[in-house]
């Protein structure tokens, strides 16, 4: 059964682990994709070769992959450092904007309908719950503290 002691040591628990979870979480998923570009075995090769031709075109595809797999691998072991909050959590937003690019310039491959995204579309969509994980995170940051912070506080 149920009950209100369960309930507190479940919710102690959650927070207890939240943000180790979160960080691991957010290390997998940008290490591990990241690598799978660098490599050349990622199935997101095409779509984002498409988006990349779309838009920036100044460089060679392949040495845009391999930079951009390498910076998805710097995010996500930067999310395993406490301490790097404030670099990582503003890079990651850097990549969502990226990310969420083929939703506008590649209707055809991330839509089937309205509102109906194709197997590529719920791919980038799910980034929502990325952010979210990284929202969370940022939220459990205490304010940075300087000498002209302390002071504007005591007057």
């Amino acid at each position: 059964m149920y009950t209100r002691e369960v309930d507190i040591k479940m919710i102690h628990f959650c927070r207890r682990v939240a943000m180790p979870v979160s960080r691991f979480g957010l290390f997998v998923v940008f290490f591990w994709f990241g690598f799978l570009k660098v490599v050349g075995l990622s199935p997101a090769s095409g779509l984002v070769q498409n988006l990349f031709e779309q838009t920036i075109g100044f460089m060679s595809f392949n040495n845009f992959l391999i930079g951009f797999g390498v910076f998805e691998c710097l995010i996500g072991l930067m999310f395993l450092v406490k301490g790097f909050e404030r670099v990582v959590i503003p890079l990651l937003f850097v990549h969502m904007i990226t990310t969420f690019g083929p939703l506008v310039f590649l209707p055809t491959e991330t839509w089937s309908g309205f509102m109906v995204p194709t197997l590529e579309g719920q791919y980038i969509i799910k980034n929502l719950a990325i952010i979210a994980a990284a929202i969370g995170i940022a939220a459990h940051l205490h304010p940075i503290h300087t000498h002209h912070t302390i002071k504007a506080h005591q007057s």
